[in-house]
């Protein structure tokens, strides 16, 4: 389910999932097929990890990559969740392709 909130966001950040939705900006966004692909594999992520797992190794992985680069956009751009979704999010049939803890290869 999509979901219209643009005063939730910060800077450039356009999308967000949070299981079961996909929380955009803007309603125009709901036309970008490749941001909501990408939403699509987090959603992926989510459920194979329970969701509450989900957010305790995405949040725990942010906090120790801040740590490593000193640099809390970096961290987020090298979370394993975030390297999957970028590599993938213009293969249309990744979500359904996708083979479990996939975000592993990219550790």
């Amino acid at each position: 389910m999509i979901v219209i909130f643009k005063h939730f966001f910060y800077k450039n950040y356009v999308g967000l999932s949070l299981w079961p939705f996909i929380i955009l900006k803007n309603d125009d966004l709901k036309e970008d097929i490749v941001l909501i692909n990408h939403e699509k594999i987090h959603l992926k992520q989510q459920q194979e990890l329970l969701i509450v797992l989900f957010y305790i190794l995405y949040i725990s992985e942010w906090l120790l990559r801040t740590l490593f680069y000193l640099d809390s956009y970096r961290a987020y751009q090298n979370i394993s969740f975030e390297r999957e979704a970028y590599a993938n999010e213009k293969n249309l049939d990744y979500p359904g392709d996708r083979k479990a803890f996939g975000f592993l290869r990219y550790f």
